[in-house]
């Protein structure tokens, strides 16, 4: 229990300094709302799923959490926020680094969740824009700036204060959801068993599949720590690593689920990263790729 504790203050304070940031930011851009800064975004979000993956593929879960809270208040597009999911590695990297892994193998498989993050990223746009443009008979240049409605869910009244005070308000408001989730989290892995999750992957090599790919959605460091671990023991081949790896966001999804109010599209979210991971762990075990 101690543990379990004490791991769910690592995992806080590991996101803290990106969510301070990343609150700071968008409540600048919410307190400078001329229409040149609102451009500027609007022009450079077509490459946001390139920029994006790159960024979620450094190792940590830091850049998950501050997309979904840049696409809660839409100044990202969807395809940026799952390029980014995708790509996130969360503990992939330092735990094959305590292993000593060579570095070729951790390049490919770092290679092969940026690329899928980055194609996925822009298919995702591309057809959101087809579609938008069918329903208004015109070409969508994006959603408009709504970060305010963060600072209403969380009732902080941003405009009585400073950015400075008001972004730290929603900093403490977010990592105490997730400190509190995340213990939650710390005591079923302690209480399941990490014995028992690798026999249901492990027992059946396909549905083993569909099992890494659940586990992955665990919004909990436990579970890309055990995926990794069994990859590097031989447990489990490349396709299921990959799978399980590229729907764990880390806590992104926790916080999407926390910031943004429409629990619809939050869902549609996390279903469409699931099925991405299967579409390309299936891909990868059938062409038998390995790592």
């Amino acid at each position: 229990m101690l543990d379990a504790l004490l791991d769910a203050v690592l995992d806080s304070l590991k996101i803290l300094p990106f969510l301070f940031i990343t609150y700071l930011v968008m409540e600048y851009l919410e307190s400078h709302t001329e229409d040149r800064v609102r451009n500027l975004v609007k022009r450079a979000g077509w490459m946001g799923p390139f920029w994006g993956s790159l960024l979620g593929a450094v190792p940590q879960c830091g850049f998950s959490a501050a997309a979904s809270n840049l696409y809660a208040g839409r100044a990202i597009s969807l395809g940026t926020l799952i390029a980014i999911f995708l790509s996130t590695s969360d503990e992939m990297v330092p735990i094959m680094i305590s292993e000593a892994v060579p570095l070729s193998r951790m390049i490919k498989l770092l290679l092969a969740k940026l690329i899928i993050g980055i194609i996925c990223g822009f298919v995702i746009d591309g057809f959101c824009h087809i579609r938008n443009s069918r329903r208004t008979g015109q070409p969508e240049d994006g959603e408009d700036f709504q970060i305010e409605r963060l600072c209403e869910k969380e009732h902080c009244h941003c405009e009585n204060g400073s950015i400075m005070i008001s972004a730290l308000k929603h900093t403490l408001h977010i990592i105490l959801f997730v400190f509190l989730i995340t213990i939650f989290l710390n005591i079923a892995f302690l209480f399941l068993g990490e014995e028992r999750l690798a026999s249901l992957i492990s027992v059946r090599p396909f549905l083993g599949l569909f099992v890494s790919a659940l586990v992955g959605l665990i919004p909990n460091c436990g579970a890309s720590v055990l995926l990794t671990q069994m990859y590097l023991h031989n447990v489990l081949p490349a396709s299921h690593l990959i799978a399980g790896l590229l729907d764990g966001a880390g806590v992104g999804l926790l916080i999407l689920f926390r910031v943004n109010p429409n629990q619809k599209e939050n869902i549609l979210i996390m279903l469409l990263l699931y099925l991405l991971a299967l579409v390309f762990g299936m891909l990868i075990h059938f062409l038998g790729i390995s790592f």
